[in-house]
């Protein structure tokens, strides 16, 4: 597999022969107003600018994964790109509708066990906070990838470290993880995505496997540093299990 970091939560996966766009959020830089009631509101975002045009983004994607329909998961700028026929799914039947709305024509909710193309696609759970905030931030997925000529691959979503994430890694012990590690938060509520710690956590829990950092930095609600994450794993003693890329950086697994 190859998995290339576009920017915040947006990959570029290519596994068991085709090639998927996740969590697309392709504005320009600076298109969209900061998120309230966080850091930053002096910064609008998306905070940089893409790596690679657009064009090059979406060419010849097979099918789009949207974990859920946050502005930096999915934005103005996907919706106007992607061809209306492509192949995109989704976490439930709302997201469905939504997405339908805005003229997609072949949308398909992720269930337990989704077949696309000989590859299976597992929909996970995921919790957006803690406490309070998992509902005020709403449902969220991720999403396991198994087939027999690759490794398994755990791409978790916007979700902080909890049950459900151990429970994924010990029923598909995934030999990639993707984890959203920016430590994303408000003024109030705490955390809403992975932190440091969990991060930690997700090591503990799959020792072996490879750990891929991203939905960092790129929204003025950021709470840890791409260069915080990796001085924390050279100090925890893992850092070779892990990488935090730059927007563009891609890595063949």
């Amino acid at each position: 597999m190859n998995i290339q970091q576009i920017r915040n939560a947006t990959l570029v996966i290519k596994y068991a022969g085709k090639k998927f766009l996740v969590d697309p959020f392709l504005g320009e830089k600076g298109a969209y107003p900061p998120f309230p009631n966080s850091a930053r509101q002096d910064q609008n975002n998306p905070l940089d600018s893409l790596p690679v045009p657009i064009n090059e983004i979406i060419n010849d994607i097979d099918a789009v994964i949207v974990t859920h329909l946050h502005l930096d998961h999915w934005d103005d700028a996907a919706k106007e790109a992607l061809p209306k026929e492509i192949k995109l799914f989704v976490q439930n039947e709302d997201d469905a509708k939504e997405v339908q709305s805005a003229g997609f024509q072949n949308v398909e909710v992720l269930q337990g066990d989704t077949i696309f193309e000989g590859i299976r696609l597992i929909k996970t759970k995921g919790e957006h906070g803690r406490g309070a905030m998992v509902n005020l931030m709403g449902q969220v997925s991720g999403v396991v990838f198994k087939h027999q000529d690759e490794k398994t691959l755990y791409v978790a979503g916007d979700t902080v470290w909890f049950e459900g994430v151990l429970e994924t890694i010990n029923a598909y012990k995934p030999g990639v993880l993707v984890v959203n590690a920016g430590d994303n938060q408000f003024l109030e509520g705490g955390s809403i995505v992975m932190g440091k710690e969990d991060v930690y956590e997700v090591h503990q829990a799959a020792p072996d496997a490879t750990i891929i950092a991203v939905h960092m930095e790129s929204a003025n609600h950021w709470g840890l540093s791409k260069e915080e994450l990796k001085n924390f794993v050279v100090e925890k003693g893992f850092s070779s299990q892990v990488f935090v890329p730059a927007d563009g950086e891609s890595y063949t697994i």
